[in-house]
């Protein structure tokens, strides 16, 4: 377990000031008019309400879903529904247009993906559609329905930037019954018509409140707009900001809307600030990860560039590092990721546009090397530790 008093040692003697706002500038980078406060960045784990405060109603076998489903659930040791699954399954079984609310690692994807692969399955003739804001989220979407729909002659096809679209393009042709891809490249594919979204009964816009931050709006609500009359749509995500509320009142029929996020950030991280001076950063951190208790390190830092200085610095100094970002090649990024879950490597740097929705067990601790544009990628950032019942830790750089 991580000893606190120990960083309080990597700490300046300053005085504390939980109340220091960061206002918006250039050297933070972030949004014009946004504003953090230091005290967010400071909370004690509060681990053993994480599950206790929210009742479960069912079991994977209350669903109904059919023999080939819940055998690929058994495979997996799946029994207890989390809480987005058990409130919502039976929702998007009934063909209910939904939107989901809830912190990273609560199992959203399976929430969807389920109820989906048993409407499919009873009927191959239909179509979905899932939309993810990255690479890496949507890769891990289809390999998540690739488990579920095991031996069950279903097939998807996976449309993302950074790998050769002739593939996708083939993969189209084969008429999957899941699309997974992220907005630009189903945009491009569209184009070339190898997309008709009419075609499809069920659209999934998985951590929309991303993709909205990175200026998709116009492609979803094109896509939105093109869905035949008859579909069932599914909006997930970890906040609810006033576009997706704009966009379920014009697209979504009657929505049922679930919440099972328990709070701001998640309840069971441990978070704190490492107060250091710029020039001082790196040494700072290098202390840190000398440390036994920081086993799988996840670090944030803003841009493309100073991802790949941090990490060619951290192996020149002898730790086993590796980065993903926006300029690597998908199948670079993959690899690093690869390396990461199999421990071959203690620590990944990462931007956030790259490290978004990442499902990794047992990272340890989520370190923040430059400060989050927006509080909501703070939120994203430290959601990669502490995951379901485990606990996590959150450290953030300030000066």
């Amino acid at each position: 377990m991580y000893n606190h008093n120990k960083l309080k040692s990597f700490r300046n003697n300053k005085p504390s000031r939980s109340a220091r706002v960061f206002s918006n500038s250039n050297k933070f980078g972030r949004n014009k008019g946004e504003t953090i406060i230091e005290s967010k960045f400071i909370s004690k784990a509060s681990h053993s309400q994480t599950r206790e405060e929210i009742k479960i109603n069912n079991t994977f076998k209350d669903f109904g879903f059919c023999f080939e489903i819940n055998r690929n659930l058994t495979n997996r040791n799946y029994s207890i529904p989390t809480p987005i699954q058990d409130q919502s399954i039976e929702h998007i079984l009934k063909g209910r247009d939904l939107i989901g609310l809830a912190n990273t690692g609560t199992g959203k994807t399976a929430a969807f993906l389920l109820p989906l692969i048993e409407k499919c399955f009873s009927d191959k003739s239909k179509k979905v559609l899932i939309i993810a804001p990255t690479r890496e989220l949507a890769q891990q979407i289809e390999n998540e329905f690739r488990k579920f729909s095991l031996q069950m002659g279903m097939y998807s096809a996976i449309c993302v930037g950074g790998i050769p679209i002739n593939l996708q393009i083939s993969s189209l042709r084969r008429n999957p019954n899941f699309v997974i891809g992220t907005p630009g490249r189903i945009k491009d594919l569209k184009e070339r018509k190898m997309i008709d979204f009419s075609a499809f009964k069920f659209v999934v816009l998985d951590e929309i409140d991303r993709m909205l931050d990175m200026g998709f709006v116009q492609e979803i609500k094109a896509i939105l707009g093109q869905l035949p009359k008859e579909h069932q749509s599914l909006f997930f995500s970890a906040t609810l900001p006033a576009k997706i509320k704009e966009l379920s009142n014009q697209f979504l029929k009657n929505p049922v809307f679930i919440q099972v996020s328990t709070g701001e950030t998640a309840k069971n991280v441990d978070q704190d600030v490492v107060r250091v001076a710029d020039n001082k950063k790196f040494d700072r951190l290098k202390e840190l990860l000398g440390t036994s208790e920081l086993q799988k390190v996840l670090i944030f830092s803003e841009t493309k560039r100073g991802v790949q200085r941090l990490a060619e610095d951290l192996v020149k100094d002898g730790f086993r590092a590796d980065s993903i970002h926006g300029d690597k090649r998908q199948m670079q990024r993959q690899r690093a990721l690869s390396k990461f879950k199999d421990n071959q490597v203690q620590i990944l740097v990462a931007t956030d546009v790259a490290a978004r929705g990442l499902d990794i067990n047992n990272i340890t601790h989520v370190i923040n090397y430059t400060l989050p544009r927006t509080y909501t990628d703070y939120i994203h950032r430290i959601g990669r530790t502490g995951r379901g019942d485990k606990k996590g830790f959150a450290l953030t750089f300030v000066r």
